[in-house]
């Protein structure tokens, strides 16, 4: 597999359709994933997995039980797995994700947001 820089502006270009993420780069068992986050997603939490995700632009809040965490551009937090927590963006929020390939986006819920197959772009 050939060697390629990755342009995360270029790559968010790609796909407007926010909770629909994207796979952009694999390393070891880990993805590392874009997402377009807007309005609330859901009350979830992945039994087996940690999830970092890392605010590229805009505004992302994670809201646990007892708190919450807000993401400006640059910053990132680690749910550990085991973690409720729920995703919140007021305005469109450019997230990126990494965190195993056996990730389901809504961990131990499964609805209409769920997307079982990540498409590579």
């Amino acid at each position: 597999m050939p060697i390629e820089k990755v342009n995360l502006s270029e790559k968010f270009a790609l796909f407007t359709e926010p909770w629909k993420p994207k796979i952009v780069g694999q390393v070891n068992d880990c993805q590392v994933k874009l997402v377009k986050i807007l309005g609330e997603f859901l009350w979830h939490k992945h039994e087996s997995e940690d999830e970092l995700f890392l605010t590229v632009r805009g505004r992302l809040t994670i809201r646990f039980r007892d708190r919450d965490v807000v993401l400006n551009p640059g910053e990132f937090v680690v749910v550990p797995r085991g973690v409720e927590h729920l995703p919140v963006a007021e305005e469109e929020a450019h997230v990126l994700l990494f965190e195993p390939s056996s990730t389901l986006n809504t961990g131990n819920v499964v609805g209409e947001r769920t997307v079982p197959v990540l498409e590579r772009i």
